[in-house]
């Protein structure tokens, strides 16, 4: 292994591993920016080999390659196929959305515009030659980009400096290609006798315009025209179909006859293609020394959103800049990875949804076309439905219809009801600790928190998990229902909300600290234990929250018991205190979440082990709420559905326990994430925990609130329109703006009876006027 590397001030020698399109691409800038570069480009295979058929790439990537190589852009232009349409074809209906704008050419075209490129510009291109070891190449050059793909030989080599995450999902694919072109991106599913397979297909060549059809099926590509098809499936239904016993072609005619009527009855064809798993890609560092990984090397996005090609290409055109910007080679790189990184992040995001979304098809089967197709366009929230209105306003409209939105009315602005609440529309303050309560006891600082809320037109406001007991709260600011003297406090926050905002549900949330208890208060420190006033801590298991925490006792069985019975007195007062909704805390690792994990519970006894028996003390607890509880009152529970850590609660667990709670009469499935253990590696981005919600709501058929980086109107209206929840919690949104529901209505020219103004303030129901940005502009100078 090499040891401390030089790197030097400038790349005057460059060499390029892998001749894919990044790394042309990457050559040919190089080259064009100081043609006194040396560039060599090795390529182990020929230069008319190619094992894929079509790629897509962006308007925004094609006007960065305008701007940074002009040649390149015209001969992109001439052989670019354009289209607008979505076809998604699902049990017998098709439905079609425009408005798209997708550019395409075939993979070996883009390949041979880039070769005639890097040639006029200079470029040694060595074809049919495998590179020399990457240390002797980063010893002989100035700088060495590696862009040999997802099976980098360079990553392995350095791989304790790239420090690698590589991912296989859950899918079978087929890259093929058919000798017609499609007229628009078609996804195709397929429900046959061994599970769901699914058709991705686009054109990227037209037939010539001298072509005539005839009667036979295919022609040659520059003729007829050429579509790339991917088939895909889980890895259980490719065993199950037996394509694990096919060899290559016997594949391909098996693919074309059960997408026969996709294909018009062609047949496909494929080149070297074997069926493969889908590796997400993704590396801590970019470089090292002089070398440099770009495009799958450094990381792989999905086919789904068609970003691969377009993620190299925009790599290397971040490099090429950050080397002519930045005075050396080192401060090049470390610019190149501080650009990209975050951007690459976003759309390995973005793709991840999209991959996980095609993985669970299954679930969504059932629902009507249009919201079907609604859900597939909207998979990867890079889609809304503000943007997709945009694109298509007559498609949209017509999802809306189906869904039940009177005319002019968001979706998030329709009702709903649960059990004998219905709320006015799909916004919940989602329960969020103050810390500002005195002996428990919630003060005006409450009353005009949610108070204020509730004035802003949310159709459920949550408050802070409410302590059943003084052991139970996690400082000493959290708010109870354990005295009397809180309950009065507390109808006085529900008096109010009931009667200065008509229409709007106040529900409380019980919980229970447990290991995470006796610590200070979030902003003098968030779980940090007290430095003094401690009270002893009882959990699941004697295990503690963070190595500096104090230890919890194990509950016994009579201690169990009277936790129970806290629990009920606590709801018993909620009541009485007239709470619209009742929601039991059972997340974020506080006590009844810390039955549940298999990280924080090591019982031995009929309250640990399996999942059955974990969740039973949380389930007793559910059934001594619900008794005490109204009934015409819900109750909804709020779970964790996955601890973010190795050996947690997985998605498959989190249905489970969804699915109890419900069998024993759960109204809502409250879908959080994570915080159960301090080690925790959460995969931040926005909406990041409603997949979770989604296939709770389509596993269990019960209704669910998602949570978490919830920030805008429009991802509130993209996901219950798309049928991934039935309400959504905002949190920090309502922080910032206590009036955001209202707001969100005046943004989308709503006025109807989901956004009500309270009398006082309906003056300021329209947006404030701004000075004018159109005005004429003084005139400073003489002319002639």
């Amino acid at each position: 292994m090499a040891g401390a590397v030089t790197v030097p001030d400038s790349a005057q020698r460059v060499a390029v591993v892998g001749g894919g399109p990044g790394g042309l691409y990457a050559a040919a800038l190089l080259k064009r920016l100081d043609p006194a570069r040396s560039v060599t480009v090795w390529e182990r295979n020929a230069a008319d080999d190619t094992f894929g058929f079509g790629v897509v790439l962006s308007d925004e990537t094609l006007g960065g390659i305008e701007h940074a190589d002009p040649v390149v852009y015209a001969a992109l232009q001439r052989h670019f196929v354009r289209w607008d349409d979505i076809d998604i074809v699902h049990a017998g209906t098709r439905q079609t959305s425009g408005g798209h704008g997708f550019a395409a050419l075939g993979r070996k075209r883009l390949l041979q515009i880039l070769h005639d490129r890097c040639r006029e510009l200079g470029v040694d291109l060595r074809f049919r030659s495998e590179a020399p070891d990457v240390d002797r190449l980063a010893a002989e050059h100035d700088l060495v980009v590696a862009a040999d793909g997802v099976h980098s030989t360079t990553r392995d080599t350095y791989s304790h400096v790239f420090r690698p995450h590589v991912a296989t999902h859950r899918c079978r694919y087929i890259w093929l290609a058919a000798d017609f072109a499609f007229d628009a991106f078609r996804f195709e599913i397929a429900e046959t006798e061994h599970g769901v397979m699914q058709l991705h297909g686009y054109p990227y060549s037209r037939p010539s315009p001298d072509h005539h059809p005839s009667t036979r099926p295919s022609g040659p590509q520059n003729q007829s025209g050429a579509s790339t098809v991917i088939v895909e499936m889980r890895e259980e239904v490719w065993r199950a179909a037996g394509f694990d016993e096919l060899d290559e072609q016997e594949s391909v005619a098996r693919c074309a006859k059960i997408f026969a009527d996709a294909l018009g009855g062609r047949p496909l064809r494929s080149n070297k293609s074997a069926w493969t798993t889908f590796r997400t890609v993704v590396n801590e560092h970019w470089s090292h020394g002089n070398v440099v990984l770009l495009g799958d090397a450094a990381h792989t996005a999905h086919f789904s959103i068609g970003s691969g090609t377009k993620l190299a290409v925009e790599d290397a055109l971040a490099l090429a800049a950050c080397l002519t910007e930045q005075p050396d080679v080192a401060s090049a790189l470390a610019a190149y990875e501080a650009e990209r990184k975050p951007v690459v992040a976003s759309t390995q995001r973005a793709a991840r949804a999209s991959l996980e979304w095609f993985e669970n098809i299954g679930l969504y089967l059932d629902q009507p076309p249009r919201q079907f197709a609604f859900n597939l366009l909207t998979r990867s929230r890079r889609v809304t439905h503000d943007n997709l209105r945009l694109r298509d306003a007559s498609f949209t409209e017509a999802v809306e219809r189906d869904f039940g939105c009177p005319p002019g009315t968001p979706p998030m602005f329709t009702p709903f009801r649960l059990r004998g609440l219905t709320l006015r529309n799909r916004v919940v303050v989602s329960p969020m600790d103050m810390y500002s309560a005195t002996d428990g006891v919630p003060g005006d600082f409450h009353l005009v928190h949610l108070g204020a809320r509730a004035l802003g037109g949310a159709g459920l406001v949550m408050t802070e998990m409410v302590c059943v007991s003084p052991e139970g709260r996690i400082t000493p600011g959290c708010a109870g229902l354990y005295t009397g003297q809180q309950a009065e406090a507390w109808k006085r926050v529900v008096r109010f909300v009931h009667t200065q905002a008509p229409g709007t549900a106040i529900g409380v949330q019980l919980g229970h600290s447990g290991r995470k208890g006796s610590t200070r208060l979030m902003w003098e420190g968030m779980d940090e234990p007290l430095e003094e006033g401690n009270w002893p801590l009882v959990a699941a298991s004697p295990i503690p929250y963070r190595p500096d925490s104090q230890t919890p006792r194990e509950l016994t069985r009579s201690q169990l018991t009277d936790i129970r019975e806290q629990f009920t007195s606590a709801a018993w007062r909620a009541a009485r205190a007239g709470f619209d909704l009742l929601e039991l805390h059972c997340a974020h690792g506080y006590l009844l979440s810390g039955f549940l994990s298999p990280l924080t519970n090591h019982r031995t006894d009929a309250y640990g082990g399996s999942l059955e028996r974990r969740l039973r003390f949380p389930l007793e607890v559910f059934d001594a709420v619900r008794a005490v509880w109204p009934a015409e009152r819900p109750m909804t529970v709020r779970i964790s559905a996955t601890d973010w850590a190795e050996g947690g609660t997985s998605a498959e667990d989190a249905v489970d326990i969804a699915r109890a709670f419900a069998e024993r009469g759960a109204d809502a499935i409250d879908v959080s994430t994570g915080q159960v253990v301090a080690d925790e590696r959460p995969e931040f981005g926005r909406s990041y925990q409603t997949p979770y919600a989604d296939r709770i709501r389509h596993a269990t058929g019960r209704p669910v609130i998602a949570v978490g980086a919830i920030s805008s109107w429009d991802d509130v209206n993209s996901l219950i329109l798309a049928g991934r929840t039935d309400l959504c919690a905002l949190a920090r949104p309502h922080l910032y703006d206590p009036h955001w529901t209202l707001h969100a209505a005046a943004e989308q020219g709503y006025d109807g009876p989901g956004a009500v103004w309270p009398a006082p303030y309906r003056a300021g129901s329209r947006r404030p006027q701004t000075g004018r940005t159109d005005a004429p502009k003084p005139r400073l100078t003489l002319g002639g």
